[in-house]
């Protein structure tokens, strides 16, 4: 029982991760399995579909969180930050201010 339970969910993953031809042809293997009529083999391809689509878009949102965090963690400016300070530069070479030269210390 626990390994079918096992294999239900790994086929799940799977399918997650196919193409729609690759899901197709599974759709119409599991029809002719199980004896399903046109319309349902029809149905049971829509929902593996819309399944695996829905899967790869969590995953996505899931894997940008995860690095976003990560990146996060270690410090490491993201792109806007990096856009804002480079904008701030280029505000600050139009002003055009003149820099004063060092002072040279006094010696006594």
């Amino acid at each position: 029982m626990f390994e079918e339970l096992k294999k239900s969910i790994d086929k799940g993953l799977d399918y997650a991760f196919m193409t729609t031809d690759k899901l197709t042809k599974a759709a119409k293997d599991l029809a002719k399995e199980n004896n399903l009529t046109k319309e349902e083999a029809k149905k049971l391809l829509d929902h593996l579909v819309k399944k695996s689509e829905e899967t790869r878009k969590t995953l996505e949102v899931n894997f940008q969180e995860l690095v976003k965090t990560t990146l996060n963690k270690m410090n490491i400016p993201s792109k806007e930050e990096l856009k804002k300070l480079e904008d701030r530069i280029k505000k600050l070479e139009a002003k055009k201010v003149p820099i004063k030269p060092a002072r040279k210390p006094v010696k006594k």
